[in-house]
This record gives C-alpha cells, structure tokens and sequence, in this order.
C-alpha cells in the first residue's frame, strides 16, 4: 500500500459552493496510484463537503436557495451568536452535509460520474481560507 497527503486552500468570497475537481484529480494523478481511495477531509465548522452536478450553475443556485430556507438567519431560539447571525446557521448546515467524503480511485483517476463535481461548501458571509486535506491510499 502507498499514500500520498496534501492540503488545499480554498479562498472562499462568500457563500456559495467552490468547486476543486481539478485539484482532486491532478492531485491523483501526480500521485502514481493507480486503484484506491481518495479522501477528502475540510478541517472546518462553518463549512463543508458536497459531490453534485457541475454542469449547470442553477444547481448551485438553488442549493444555496434551499439552505437559506431550510437553515435561516436571525432565529430567535439560537445561543451561539457571538460571531455573527451567519455563524450558527452555517454549523447547523455543515452538520446537515458532510466533512469528509471518500471516493474511489480507478485507473489513476477518481471515479467521479459524468455530471458530477467536488465542492466546498461555504456556509459564511464573510471571505474565508479553507483548508482541504487529500489523502490517498492504494496500489500504484
């Protein structure tokens, strides 16, 4: 078994979803293995990980649209405000997703599907640099 670890900054401007699909893959491919897994970590709170469509920006519109609703500023119930209004939305929708996601690595190359890219997930307002960890082990 091989391994190979990098971490990725992510300058984020905002809310919104990032894509790093380029990154992934040219990650792997400069690894030399051929068959294994990939995981991708972010070593944040206020922010997360999502595989989805990268073929049409609506989908990344109306994501973001869904989690205002779903996960609004300013309710009244919330304790942790000390950051700011966006702050204790933005845990409860990285808590809905994911931080880590693991994906297969086939013939030097993640195994994404057609339509699908890697994305991170900006849950604040305020610009952000985001910290990616790739780790992958497997077979050259």
């Amino acid at each position: 078994m091989h391994q190979h670890i990098d971490t990725l900054t992510i300058g984020t401007s905002g809310q919104g979803l990032y894509e790093f699909t380029r990154q992934a893959r040219g990650f792997v491919a400069s690894s030399g293995i051929r068959t294994g897994l990939l995981t991708v970590y972010v070593r944040h709170t206020s922010c997360s990980l999502l595989i989805q469509e990268n073929a049409d920006d609506d989908v990344k519109t109306d994501l973001g649209g869904f989690f205002r609703r779903l996960v609004p500023e300013g309710m009244d119930w919330l304790v942790h405000t000390t950051e700011g209004p966006d702050d204790m939305p933005a845990h409860i929708k990285a808590a809905l997703t994911q931080t880590s996601i693991g994906i297969p690595v086939a013939d030097g190359r993640p195994v994404f599907g057609t339509w699908q890219g890697i994305y991170l997930f900006e849950h604040r307002h305020r610009p952000h640099r985001r910290e990616v960890v790739l780790h992958l082990i497997g077979e050259e």
